[in-house]
């Protein structure tokens, strides 16, 4: 008997090993053709370095402290962050669920005691039959379909590609926050530079007023540029408020991806701050580098890559599917006058003659519903051809992405420069017209108007200087920079010692960003 049941377990062994190593049906994912230039346009040829580029942590380059404490603290407490690094946990899981379905997927221990009484009126009743029992059964079943056709094996492909999505949708996220940290305190500092040039302005224009009103005190001047000058001095004093507005939002939204509800960040902003700087050597590499660092690129490709398997399972539907059902147990009887026979049977539950055992193969073949099952195929393939056509869309936007924020960051230097020379000469002019006013060659209007220009160039030259280091961020993010730089795992510590004291999730909490398929 020993020798039959392990003649039995090597002929399983065997098949298993053979049915394992036939290929799936279905299709093998083969990697979509991208329509990516070999290089950025002439352009931007000259304001970028195309060598190989570190970008992991690009926000560095403007050597700002406190920006670089800020993208690090959003990096630990940002919830969507948080809420990615949770997708990541629940597609390893699902993975695991996948896995399982490669070992007999139906198996359980079962067990019984149940008191029978019989009718005497029954047929086959009457003489000696016992007609008061109990009944005990203990016995464990198993049920294994095959992955003959590859149907699991498809499946734990497709999982297995979901989780890497996953994964590359948290480093999108990673992304996506670095330069939304990054460009609201840029707003900040910008926003506060444009507070400081609208005091000073209200102060040279104070100064203005209350000579012109002393002027006109004395008969020296008119009404006219006394009210001329008031209007002046209230236009720019009312800017002041909807700038102090906007600060205050720009600090709600940073406070927000920081994890923190609405509050004054003064005190981590270290006080007023200066714009930051352009560095002078800017590294962006080469279109290939943006394919193979963007997280949606990736994600786009592993999207299509589970839909690919999902086509081999619907095809595995066409075929038979062989199983190997079994059974193993005990099954006994006893009187229930307990005092009579002074056994209630359970006793011979355990007895070598209770044993019963059932074990064979079957099989299952939907021949009838092939159109039902064709249609299904159809249906996962345009699904794949949908996510194919998804994926070269990714890659043209995100080439368009680069090439737009690299175009807009040359502008905004071009621009620059030339409204460097405005400021400059809007300044001079202020202090010719008020001298020449002073010295009765010229109107108080030429005064105004010189004062006017001053501050909207300044605020046009500070709009335009956050604006290239906005136009640089969207660079870097285009370029999808930034997702690199997270080394401590998807959840933080806390979070984790909360899971795990609710639920035992084994390894699936590890930083390790490989698959359980490609650790295996």
């Amino acid at each position: 008997m020993f020798i039959k049941q392990q003649i039995v377990r090597v002929v399983l062994i065997l098949v298993s090993a053979w049915i394992s190593a036939c290929a799936p049906v279905g299709p093998d994912f083969v990697r979509p053709d991208s329509s990516s230039n070999a290089s950025w346009s002439d352009f931007v040829r000259e304001d970028f370095q195309f060598a190989p580029q570190d970008s992991v942590e690009w926000w560095g380059i403007f050597g700002d402290p406190v920006l670089n404490q800020l993208v690090a603290t959003a990096h630990r407490n940002n919830n969507n962050i948080r809420l990615a690094g949770l997708a990541v946990l629940e597609a390893r899981a699902s993975l695991g669920i996948a896995r399982g379905s490669r070992y007999p997927q139906a198996q359980f221990v079962a067990g019984d005691a149940t008191r029978i009484e019989l009718s005497e009126s029954n047929a086959n009743t009457a003489g000696g039959a016992d007609l008061s029992y109990w009944q005990y059964n203990l016995g464990a079943s198993a049920s294994w379909e095959i992955d003959f056709w590859g149907r699991f094996r498809r499946g734990i492909e497709s999982a297995d590609a979901n989780l890497l999505a996953s994964i590359a949708s948290f480093d999108d996220t990673l992304v996506l926050l670095s330069a939304q940290v990054a460009s609201v305190y840029v707003v900040i500092r910008t926003t506060e530079e444009q507070l400081r040039i609208a005091r000073e302005n209200l102060a040279l224009q104070e100064r203005s007023y209350e000579i012109v009103d002393v002027l006109y005190r004395f008969g020296a001047s008119n009404e006219l540029d006394v009210q001329q000058a008031e209007t002046l001095l209230l236009s720019t004093r009312a800017t002041i408020p909807s700038l102090q507005i906007g600060l205050r939002q720009a600090h709600h939204a940073l406070a927000a991806l920081l994890g923190l509800p609405p509050t004054d960040l003064t005190q981590i902003l270290g006080g007023e701050g200066r714009i930051p700087e352009v560095p002078e050597q800017i590294m962006v590499g080469i279109p290939a580098d943006m394919l193979r660092q963007r997280p949606d690129v990736r994600r786009a490709e592993l999207r299509a890559m589970a839909q690919n398997a999902q086509v081999g399972v619907a095809k595995a539907d066409l075929y038979p599917s062989f199983s190997i059902n079994g059974s193993l147990g005990l099954a006994a009887a006893g009187d229930t006058n307990t005092t009579r026979t002074g056994d209630s049977g359970i006793g011979e539950l355990f007895r070598s003659e209770s044993l019963t055992y059932a074990v064979g193969p079957s099989f299952v073949w939907p021949f009838l519903n092939y159109d039902r099952i064709k249609n299904n195929i159809r249906v996962q393939d345009a699904r794949l051809q949908q996510s194919l056509v998804q994926y070269q869309e990714t890659v043209i936007q995100a080439a368009r992405e680069v090439e737009d924020a690299m175009v807009a960051f040359v502008g905004s230097q071009q621009q620059d420069e030339i409204l460097l020379d405005t400021v400059a000469s809007a300044r001079r002019s202020t202090e010719l017209s008020m001298l020449r006013h002073q010295e009765g060659f010229a109107d108080y209007q030429r005064v105004l108007d010189a004062q006017q220009a001053l501050f909207g160039q300044q605020q046009r030259y500070v709009s335009n200087k956050g604006f290239a280091i906005q136009s640089l961020i969207s660079v870097y993010k285009a370029l999808g920079g930034g997702w690199q730089s997270a080394g401590a795992g998807f959840i933080d510590e806390a979070t984790r010692q909360e899971m795990e004291q609710r639920t035992d999730w084994s390894d699936l909490l590890d930083s390790d960003r490989t698959t359980i398929s490609e650790q295996e």
